[in-house]
């Protein structure tokens, strides 16, 4: 708040120092003054049962152009009531009816619980209405930039994200990038640079910039938030699933998934970039295959309301081409959410991956055979029914994937197949059963099973 100027903001503290185990100083040294003050507010200590020092205070907050406010209104648990007051015991637990009556009595007000436990039995017990918040997308979405030569995912991100930002600079609706002290890795340096003013840092809080930039987008502002996999998908679990409830508009763009991070080793490895927010009910995830299908998908979700996670890896890829050496995902190719893409198509066995899994699938079915289908899929939580039962019916099938295999895109192909009753001959997925060691990327998918020397070796064994 401090950091940028938000004199506009007063912060209401109701402090009553308790909390489930007790006092909050002797479960743990609180230090709300200290915190806010370090932060650059201004702090006024308010007695929180007192009607006039309350609005004495929001009257101070209101005049200052300077500072961000907090207010902390001391108060005492129960106050008023003899046999809750100052007891933390009431913190977590709900009164008893007698209790209540009791408590009603000394505050002289009416007890009229009956009333509402009567219209409360009269309510159906029955779904939620869905929440649909949603506001008309007025963005332009410039042309795609098509790579022929080795390239990063992160970097195709970075750049279509910049095409979009400095596109609609002055657009009816706003377009900003969140970033943790990342920048130069997630690659929103240009946007830094052209546009600062729609770049927000908000430095190594990823937790904070998570639900900061779920409230952003949720009011009429497309909001990438882009972080390492460990970051935006682990750390912010939490955060992401009440984004989810809350139906933003939130893009998450992940890096460094998998083990294509390489030597930043385990800690670095996320592995769960798929399984896990397919626990966040209503997000759409986008492992994009190569960079350009990486540009194409960023331009798509800029444009399309909803939350999506977009995850790649770190390293340079190379474009995934056609029979004619052509990039697949070129000029004419136009991504769409859902959609399988057919790489190869061949009648001996069938080999699906996604993200940078991709490349080494191909490259292993050059090297056993020009008759093995190749399925890209970009969108694991949302598969294609009619490519899937016409590519794997009593096929070989082997699923690849930079990702925990039990809970991944093998899974959720295995899943889907025994549900719509789709027969398949064999079936082998490959991923990681155990975080990795540190190492070279090409070296890890080499000793983990993933390299296309691997992963032809397994589709040999399966023809044989």
């Amino acid at each position: 708040a401090r950091k940028y100027g938000l004199s506009n903001l007063t912060v209401l503290i109701d402090f009553n120092d308790a909390q489930i185990s007790g006092r909050a100083r002797d479960i743990m040294p609180v230090n709300i003054k200290e915190n806010y003050e370090a932060d650059g507010w201004k702090v006024l200590e308010v007695d929180g049962h007192d009607f006039e020092q309350l609005l004495a205070a929001l009257r101070e907050a209101e005049r200052d152009e300077v500072n961000p406010v907090a207010i902390i209104a001391h108060t005492v648990i129960g106050k008023g009531i003899s046999f809750m007051e100052n007891d933390v015991s009431f913190h977590g637990k709900p009164l008893t009816k007698d209790q209540l009556a009791k408590a009603l009595k000394e505050l002289e007000l009416e007890d009229d619980t009956e009333k509402y436990i009567q219209m409360r039995s009269l309510l159906p017990l029955k779904k939620h209405k869905p929440l649909h918040l949603e506001y008309d997308i007025k963005v332009n979405i410039p042309q795609p930039r098509t790579y022929t030569t080795k390239t990063d995912n992160r970097s195709a991100f970075g750049k279509a994200v910049n095409d979009i930002v400095k596109e609609n600079a002055n657009s009816e609706t706003p377009v900003v990038v969140v970033d943790c002290d990342l920048a130069g890795s997630v690659k929103l340096q240009e946007v830094q640079m052209t546009t600062p003013d729609r770049f927000l840092e908000l430095g190594v809080q990823e937790h904070n910039a998570a639900a900061v930039a779920g409230s952003i987008s949720a009011d009429g502002v497309i909001t990438f938030f882009a972080d390492f996999g460990v970051f935006g998908v682990s750390e912010t679990y939490n955060q992401q699933r009440l984004n989810a409830i809350n139906h933003t508009n939130l893009k998450v763009i992940v890096t460094h998934c998998g083990l294509n991070v390489g030597e930043d080793g385990k800690t670095h490895h996320c592995l769960d970039y798929i399984s896990a927010p397919a626990n966040w009910m209503g997000f759409k995830v986008i492992v994009p295959a190569d960079p350009n299908q990486t540009d194409r998908a960023v331009r798509y979700v800029a444009k399309t309301y909803g939350n999506f996670v977009v995850a790649m890896g770190r390293a340079k890829m190379n474009p995934i081409m056609n029979d004619k050496g052509e990039p697949f995902f070129g000029d004419e190719y136009t991504f769409e959410y859902g959609k399988i893409d057919v790489l190869r198509e061949g009648p001996d066995a069938t080999i699906i991956a996604c993200g940078s899994a991709v490349e080494n699938a191909v490259k292993a079915a050059d090297i056993v055979s020009k008759r093995i289908t190749i399925l890209n899929v970009s969108c694991p939580l949302d598969l294609d029914e009619d490519t899937l039962r016409q590519r794997l019916s009593n096929k070989n099938v082997i699923v690849v994937e930079d990702h925990v295999s039990k809970i991944g895109l093998g899974a959720l192909i295995a899943k889907f197949c025994l549900e719509r009753g789709i027969p398949v001959k064999r079936f082998e997925s490959l991923g990681l059963n155990e975080h990795a060691v540190s190492g070279p990327y090409a070296a890890l998918y080499d000793i983990y099973g993933l390299s296309a020397e691997k992963i032809a070796e397994k589709m040999r064994s399966m023809l044989e």
